[in-house]
C-alpha cells in the first residue's frame, strides 16, 4: 500500500479521495462516488473530508526547484 498523502497530480479539488484511492488500490473516481454517495447519509463526512484536507501531507515534488 502507498503512503496516504496527497499527490500533486490526478487532483479534483483537495486530493483527499485521490490519497485514499492509491492507499487502497482503488480508482480515484470510484473512492469520488463513494464520498459523494456516503456525504447523502448522515454524519460529518464533508467534516472529515476538510479534517484530511488540511492533516494530510502534500506529495513531495519529483525534482525540487531552486
Amino acid at each position: 500500500m502507498a503512503a496516504l498523502a496527497r499527490p500533486r497530480d490526478g487532483r479534483m479539488i483537495g486530493g483527499v479521495c485521490a490519497a485514499l484511492a492509491r492507499r487502497f488500490g482503488m480508482s480515484a473516481t470510484t473512492m469520488r462516488v463513494i464520498f459523494v454517495v456516503s456525504c447523502l447519509l448522515p454524519g460529518p463526512q464533508f467534516l472529515l473530508y476538510l479534517a484530511l484536507w488540511l492533516l494530510l501531507p502534500s506529495e513531495k515534488a519529483a525534482t525540487a526547484t531552486w
